[in-house]
Formats: C-alpha cells, structure tokens, sequence
C-alpha cells in the first residue's frame, strides 16, 4: 500500500505538471481575442467546466496509472505515458498559442486514441480499475468533437 500511494504521489506531480505546463505553453489561449471569435460547437462548456473536468481527470488518471505501474512496471507502459504526457502539453500550444487547428486536431486525435490503447490494453489486468482512466477517454471525445467543430467551421 505504500508503494502506491508514492506512485499516486509521483503521478499527480507528473500530471499536474503537465496541466500547468500546458497552460503556461497555450498563454492564456482559451481568453484571446482570436479564440473567443471563432465559431465554437453550441455543445462548448462554459469556462470553469475545463479547470474542473482536467483536475478529476488527472486525479483519477493518475490513480489509475499508479494501479498499472504497480502491476506492469514496464517500458510499455512508461512509453505510453511519455507519449501521452508530450501530447496533453503539445496540445495547448499548437491549437491556442500557434492557432493550428488542424494539426491540434490531428494531436488531439493521437491523444484520444494512446489514451483508449490504455484503456483496452490493460482493462484485463486493471478489471474495474480500467473505469479510472474513462473521465479522461470521454472528456478527450469531447474536446476532439470541439476541435474538430472549429477546423471545419472557421
């Protein structure tokens, strides 16, 4: 039990501080000018629902790759996360900061899609636990659906 717990540690640190570089990268993105102009999806969330959906989702997801990497601590695993982590805070930057729509959509589609490899690869190993990584799955659904709005209505 202790063992997990420092790797739930170690893993919220990680992922929060992938939140609060991602942040600082995007330079207050979500507040210009250029994104409050474009045309948004109607089914876009006010403000606040962001900052309270990443943190659940990076409590849990970091609860549940404290699980994983208790049970598998492998390169896989590792290598998975790191591209996971490098795509979360590549997001940010190439859609907000550099207005790239189209490659963010193509990052946020990467992401989503390393984000079910979790979710299918180790619901066997995890069982119930795999429901940890789902807040993350569906909310990354969500945020490609308004990506994906943006690109193909502005």
């Amino acid at each position: 039990m202790k063992k997990l717990l420092k790797y739930i540690l170690i893993f919220l640190i990680i992922n929060f501080g992938a939140l609060g570089i991602g942040n600082w990268l995007m330079d207050n993105g979500p507040k210009t000018e250029w994104y409050i102009n474009l045309n948004q999806a109607p089914w876009t969330p006010p403000g606040w629902v962001f900052g309270a959906a990443w943190t659940t989702i990076m409590v849990c997801f970091s609860v549940y790759m404290a699980y994983l990497y208790k049970l598998k601590p492998s390169s896989k695993v590792l290598g998975l996360f790191s591209i996971q982590f490098i795509l979360n805070v590549m997001w940010g930057y190439i859609f907000f900061n550099q207005h790239l729509v189209g490659i963010g959509f193509t990052t946020i589609l990467i992401l989503t899609f390393v984000v079910a490899v979790f979710a299918t690869s180790f619901r066997n190993d995890l069982k119930y636990k795999t429901l940890l990584i789902m807040p993350y799955l569906i909310w990354l659904c969500i945020a490609t659906s308004l990506n994906g709005y943006i690109l193909l209505n502005n």
